[in-house]
């Protein structure tokens, strides 16, 4: 039988492994807490660096996409004569042609003879430098440059209040212009009656046709019957005799309807303006 010595002796030597057993556990612990640890922090360095090498590429795009919205666009880019033609880089020209000379000072006096040869008749035209000066240089360059050689006059209206044939767009969808923009030229219409908003657009006119203020380009209209609409349209010219018997038989051969309804289309008789010449 055991002493009480023997007892006390073999209750400490059971508590020592006890204590070591407990101290390799927490070891332990500690190992596998700091292997985590470390693991955790490799893959999230890692998952950092993939991410950098992923935005490598656009990083730099990136910046300069965040720079160039907040720099204010240059100014747009124009002739340095007194007309001021403005470049139209997001509209490029519908069919290859340069900026007009800008003339200063630009020719403001006297007329211009254009004809346009069609397929379906001769229009005779006048240019009116004094009223539209640099409309008129813009549309002489334009002649000059065989820009209308070829080219479909697009658009025919004949309503009660609205009598045009609009030509210009080579690539006859209405749409079409040369690159460039010229300034309105409004000084020669009349004001509109009180309570009025539109002014008179008599036979025999010709004007710019445009897409809102300053964005003449190469299309016009000519007048063949009396019309109203806002004077926003610059007046360059008229149309001789022999033109408005052209644009009636034109005229007379009817419309193919468009979005905006019977009376304003494509004409059933297919215009195009083979040759335009300026003396």
């Amino acid at each position: 039988m055991p002493t009480n010595q023997q007892r006390r002796e073999a209750a400490k030597r059971k508590l020592e492994r006890q204590l070591t057993r407990r101290a390799e556990r927490a070891k332990k612990r500690r190992i596998v807490a700091t292997a985590l640890t470390v693991g955790g922090v490799v893959v999230v360095v890692g998952l950092i660096y993939l991410l950098v090498v992923l935005n490598t590429g656009d990083s730099t795009d990136t910046a300069a996409s965040e720079t160039s919205s907040e720099t204010p666009p240059p100014p747009p880019e124009t002739t340095s004569g007194p007309c001021k033609y403005e470049k139209t880089p997001d509209k490029p020209a519908a069919k290859p042609v340069d900026v007009p000379q800008d003339v200063d000072p630009t020719p403001n006096a006297g007329t211009a003879k254009v004809n346009l040869k069609t397929n379906q008749g001769d229009i005779a035209l006048t240019l009116d430098r004094a009223k539209a000066p640099c409309t008129a240089q813009a549309i002489e360059h334009l002649i000059k440059a065989k820009y209308y050689d070829g080219t479909p006059c697009h658009r025919l209206v004949n309503s009660s209040g609205l009598k045009v044939l609009q030509c210009g767009d080579p690539q006859g969808q209405g749409s079409g212009g040369p690159g460039f923009q010229i300034k309105d030229e409004l000084a020669s219409l009349p004001k509109p009656a009180e309570g009025q908003q539109a002014v008179s657009y008599p036979k025999g006119t010709l004007a710019m046709a445009n897409a809102g203020p300053n964005t003449n380009g190469s299309q016009f209209f000519m007048v063949y019957g009396d019309s109203q609409l806002p004077p926003n349209y610059t007046v360059f010219g008229t149309i001789d005799a022999s033109g408005l018997a052209t644009l009636d038989k034109i005229a007379s051969g009817g419309i193919t309807p468009g979005q905006n309804g019977a009376e304003d289309g494509a004409p059933k008789n297919a215009v195009t303006i083979e040759t335009a010449t300026v003396s």
